[in-house]
């Protein structure tokens, strides 16, 4: 096998451009690609610097909210739960655990979010 990351990985959504504002506004991820092609529209964002990114999908066979467990990996999660929490989020955590440290948040939609620091 030649794997050498993962590139992408879909997020079900209902609105894109709601997913699109708390993905750049509030966990700043940047744009990689939004493009329109027919119905289909194509929405790429990604943590800056990252090789993996998501797309927020509102054409799949996954229902909005049904993805659960996404890990977003902070090197400030104290700073990172108080900036979400001044921006209107919900936040459950920060909590100490064995493999490190994490916050829960959910998107527009209940996709669930870790935020962890090792």
């Amino acid at each position: 096998m030649n794997i050498t990351h993962v590139r992408l990985l879909t997020v079900p959504v209902s609105d894109l451009d709601a997913a699109k504002d708390f993905y750049t506004g509030k966990l700043g991820f940047d744009v990689v690609m939004d493009q329109q092609n027919g119905p289909v529209r194509w929405l790429q964002l990604a943590p800056k610097g990252a090789e993996t990114s998501v797309v927020l999908a509102s054409h799949t066979p996954a229902a909005p909210g049904s993805l659960q467990g996404l890990i977003l990996e902070t090197s400030a999660l104290d700073a990172d739960c108080e900036a979400l929490r001044q921006a209107g989020t919900d936040v459950d955590g920060p909590q100490d655990l064995p493999w490190g440290r994490q916050a829960v948040i959910s998107d527009p939609d209940g996709n669930g979010i870790v935020l962890a620091e090792r």
